[in-house]
């Protein structure tokens, strides 16, 4: 499995869950590899999660001037606004290698899908809403990239955990020819978790308000969409309401959660 596991004391075979968890643009699994340690402390039973922390492709960025650099799909665009130039290619890329590590886990911890939670920041976060609630039935195999006709849908995972991230899709009409949330999979079966910041000048806060709204108009309602304000960051307060998040859809009921 290529990635980073923040969670090698103990054995894995200990491990009744997971939560994967990709980096953004230009950082490494350890920019965030220290959720291992600082979740259990917030909720102890997070101490029963396998964590891995998987390493994004170094790619050609455009907005870098074309320069390589560590990322999950290519952009054009800063900072990104709603309607931003997707690369839809790079984003099946990416969300193909989320999957094959999700059949990782299955297949090297035993712990099922329906135990993983897949989540991100930033780039990561938008890589981890297309994984979770995009329409799969026609995409990327995820062991050789090779474009697939059609293949069951997966089931549900446990929750998507998105801090400072966005929906790739764009506007709605975008989503209706390209593929919309799948409502037989998605709806009220795989609980969202979407933070950002407030003041966030390179993802705009205005994609918080409309992927979320985009995902409830497809049928999503297990919604918790909290917003502080700080800027393109993490915060102990947003922190803290992830650990609540992840202990509860992996550990307790998976209540619907407040609306925005």
């Amino acid at each position: 499995m290529s990635s980073s596991s923040g969670n090698n004391n103990n054995s894995s075979k200990t491990k009744e869950a997971a939560i994967i968890f990709l980096h953004g643009l230009g950082d490494s699994p350890a920019g965030w590899s220290s959720l291992a340690q600082t979740l259990p402390r917030l909720q102890p039973r997070l101490a029963r999660v396998e964590y891995v922390f998987p390493p994004a492709p170094t790619i050609p960025i455009s907005i870098n001037g074309g320069a390589s650099m560590p990322g999950w799909f290519d952009l054009y665009d800063w900072p990104i606004a709603v309607g931003a130039k997707p690369d839809t290619t790079g984003q099946a890329r990416g969300t193909a290698q989320v999957e094959s590590c999700i059949q990782d886990v299955e297949r090297i911890h035993g712990i099922p899908r329906s135990k993983i939670v897949v989540g991100g920041f930033s780039q990561g976060g938008a890589v981890a809403l297309w994984n979770a609630y995009h329409n799969h039935d026609h995409g990327v195999n995820p062991r050789n990239s090779e474009s697939v006709n059609s293949r069951p849908a997966q089931p549900p995972l446990a929750g998507c955990a998105v801090l400072s991230g966005w929906w790739t899709l764009g506007n709605d009409s975008t989503i209706k020819t390209s593929g919309s949330p799948s409502k037989s999979v998605v709806n009220e079966r795989t609980p969202l978790f979407w933070a950002h910041g407030e003041y966030d000048d390179k993802v705009l806060f205005e994609h918080h308000t409309h992927g979320v709204q985009t995902l409830k108009d497809a049928g999503l309602v297990s919604i918790e969409a909290p917003t502080y304000p700080i800027g393109h960051e993490s915060d102990p307060n947003e922190i803290e309401a992830l650990a609540e998040f992840l202990d509860r859809v992996l550990f307790g009921d998976k209540a619907v959660f407040s609306e925005l």
